[in-house]
């Protein structure tokens, strides 16, 4: 048997889970069901087979173990966004089939995620959301900035020093 403690007090169980015992006690009897879970795990997750870029449509397009494909725009993807056709030419799917790699850019991609729709980083992704948002015209945005305006515009940022 083995016990394993966290330097905070709290047993690390796995990537992001955690509890409160102070202790977590394996043995040789627990490890069948654990390899039993984590098959389920991944018999359950989307994985890729087979990945290639369509020059012709300039789509990414992701085979999945489902015989369901996926495409999406380089330009969508974090850090694919400015790559060239030739620079998506080689494709690595790793070997769980959960990721997909671009050499030429040292760019990852998670496989499950993309079926949600994640093409990058949560700060990626908002920050794209942002961009889109500012670039809005709307009546009642241009009514607001005309009034800010009036007003004396932005405010000016205080520096401390």
């Amino acid at each position: 048997m083995s016990v394993a403690k966290g330097t905070s007090g709290r047993t690390r169980l796995g990537i992001g889970t955690s509890c409160e015992s102070t202790s977590l006690i394996t043995s040789s009897d627990l490890i069948p069901s654990a390899y039993h879970r984590a098959n389920n795990f991944h018999s359950a997750l989307a994985r890729a087979v087979r990945v290639h870029y369509d020059r012709k449509n300039g789509l990414i397009v992701v085979d999945l173990i489902s015989r369901l494909s996926i495409s999406f725009s380089p330009r969508d993807a974090q850090g694919l966004e400015r790559a060239k056709p030739s620079q998506l030419d080689e494709i690595e799917i790793s070997p769980s089939g959960f990721g997909i790699y671009f050499p030429k850019l040292d760019a990852d991609l998670y496989v499950p995620g993309l079926l949600e729709g994640f093409l990058g980083s949560k700060k990626w992704m908002a920050a794209r959301l942002g961009q889109v948002g500012g670039k809005s015209r709307s009546r009642a945005k241009r009514v607001a900035s005309r009034a800010n305006g009036k007003l004396g515009g932005r405010p000016k940022k205080v520096t401390r020093g």
